[in-house]
């Protein structure tokens, strides 16, 4: 772990550019450094748990306030139900090193708490999103080998059907004959010993979590994260936190912690900041808007649709005391970010990149941008390494050459769980990490995001990317959202075709959509079917389902157009 973390050293004996780009190897280098304060070595015993509760602050003041039930948990809480919990789940479950723990819960205050204890008892965490349909929970036990679940009263059908037994997260309301005889996860954290707690034997290199991708373009595969993946995560958001002068700060928190961002964010990462977390179920605008006035919020790490949806929104909230927007997850639309600088200049939006297979982590903007274009995200992180890969030739491009993106750092999974087909295919010899993402840095490092290889839309042998079309739909006043897919076509092979959302008032119609981009692109780049929806379909994350509206393409539209 350490040696991708101390890259400066090799970048120092190169003579690199000030984009971090050393030509002799071409690789580019982050232009930040990690102390070593932030970071263990990789060779002590340790595991993610453990690390974080090290730095909790020793403090009864509040960690996470639950919006839905009003449950405050300070940091003392945090760390004494964490141990309790760990302590019944090891000596009262028969929970042991190594035993795949399935976690299907929305947030709450009491997740984080049982992520931690999972991994305290050296347990694999395997998060699963409610969003999940029953059959998609038993395929994900089946692959993940998970041998018990904890799970939310609502959502225990879903592992019941998967044959696991079930510790609920707390007593449902109504009381359920089913699950009487066993105390639930919540009165576990009440009444557990959390002296009886032991070390859990865990070392670095030990799997940690696995979780599974969203599956926007392919079956979910489940990425094994190692305690050592999690604590340099949690040590980079550290030193993030530091970077942007973050004390005293408060967090909304309703991406969800079953995703890596929640997870490594609001789980794990923000307790050791002393942040307080205000924690929402699920995302709603005007909820959401409300808690930022009410509970003094001054950060709200979102996705784009969130941005577009608050620029967009014809309702009014005090929004005062914001100070800060991140994004990740999926590229901001240029005019999404316009539109909200315009209506919220005071408030800094920022935007990052990472992958589940980075633990969420990869690159990061120690700045709000006052870059006017682009989808700049910002600088690679302490410690990482990148190269841009050409497709084509396989040659390392500099600053501006535009290729696939490979990563190594401290952060990168172990690989996928049980498809080493996958694996090989997604790391390289010396642990270089394929993304898949077509990407660019600019001459200061900074990271540019083009879109998916795998998104391509190829009319005639050419290639256009959806993110272009779809950043010029979302200029239209009368769309409030689109994605583009490719549909095939006879004898184009492949044609762009967009799923509209519009605007409530609006009767915008198709001609007129294919109209507004034919009129701004070249011609191989026209819309050539259009669609209206009344959402957009996204993962948890934001990012667009695109075999889901490639799904409904084929089976809409005939490939004769």
């Amino acid at each position: 772990m350490a040696e991708h973390l101390a890259g400066e050293e090799v970048m120092a004996a190169e003579d690199c550019q000030r984009s971090g780009f050393c030509a002799d190897s071409g690789v580019f280098r982050s232009l930040h450094r990690l102390s070593p304060r932030h970071l263990p070595s990789s060779d002590f015993p340790l595991d993610a748990a453990s690390f974080v509760l090290s730095l909790l602050p020793p403090a009864d003041r509040l960690a996470f306030l639950d919006l839905a039930s009003g449950q405050g948990l300070s940091f003392s809480d945090l760390r004494r139900s964490v141990l309790s919990l760990a302590a019944a789940l090891s000596l009262g479950l028969g929970i042991r090193p190594g035993d795949v723990v399935l976690l299907l819960a929305p947030n709450s205050v009491l997740y984080p708490v049982i992520a931690l204890a999972v991994l305290a008892a050296g347990a694999v965490l395997c998060p699963a999103s409610p969003l999940c349909t029953t059959a998609d929970v038993v395929r994900q036990v089946r692959d993940s080998g998970a041998s018990i679940a904890i799970a939310a009263p609502e959502e225990a059908h879903k592992t019941a059907a998967a044959g696991l037994p079930t510790l609920l997260t707390r007593r449902p309301s109504p009381p359920d004959a089913t699950h009487e005889a066993l105390p639930s996860a919540e009165e576990m954290m009440e009444w557990g010993d959390p002296m009886a707690a032991t070390p859990s034997g865990r070392r670095q290199s030990d799997p940690a979590a696995v979780l599974y991708s969203s599956g926007t373009t392919g079956s979910p595969k489940g990425a094994v994260l190692t305690h050592g993946n999690l604590i340099a995560a949690v040590s980079l958001l550290r030193w993030a936190s530091e970077a942007s002068g973050s004390d005293g700060d408060v967090y909304l928190a309703f991406i969800p912690m079953s995703h890596v961002y929640g997870l490594v964010f609001f789980a794990l990462g923000l307790p050791t900041t002393g942040a307080r977390v205000v924690v929402m179920p699920r995302f709603e605008l005007a909820a959401a808007m409300e808690a930022v006035a009410r509970h003094g919020v001054t950060n709200i790490p979102a996705v784009p649709p969130v941005v577009t949806a608050m620029a967009k929104s014809p309702q009014n909230w005090d929004l005062s005391g914001l100070r800060r927007i991140g994004t990740g997850a999926a590229a901001m639309p240029p005019a999404s970010a316009r539109g909200f600088r315009r209506r919220y200049p005071w408030v800094e939006l920022r935007e990052g990149y990472g992958l589940t297979e980075t633990c969420g982590a990869a690159t990061f903007a120690a700045a709000a941008s006052t870059r006017p274009e682009g989808r700049g995200v910002g600088q690679l992180l302490p410690g990482f390494e990148a190269r841009v890969v050409a497709p084509a030739t396989g040659k390392a491009e500099g600053p501006g050459g535009v290729g696939e993106l490979w990563l190594r750092g401290a952060t990168v999974m172990w690989g996928y769980l049980g498809n080493d087909v996958a694996t090989a295919e997604a790391v390289a010899d010396g642990g270089w990490l394929r993304t898949g993402d077509l990407v660019y840095f600019d001459e200061d490092g900074y990271l540019f995001i083009v879109d998916r290889i795998k998104e391509l839309i190829k009319p005639n042998g050419y290639q256009v990317t959806p993110t272009e079309l779809e950043a010029l739909l979302a200029t239209h006043p009368h769309i409030l959202d689109a994605a583009v897919v490719p549909l095939e076509d006879e004898e184009a092979g492949q044609v762009p075709m967009a799923f509209v959302v519009r605007a409530s008032d609006s009767r915008l119609t198709s001609e007129e959509v294919m109209q507004f981009v034919a009129s701004q692109v070249a011609p191989y780049k026209k819309i050539r079917r259009v669609a209206f929806i009344g959402t957009v379909p996204r993962s948890p994350a934001g990012k667009i389902l695109r075999k889901d509206l490639i799904t409904l393409a084929r089976q809409a539209v005939s490939p004769k157009l």
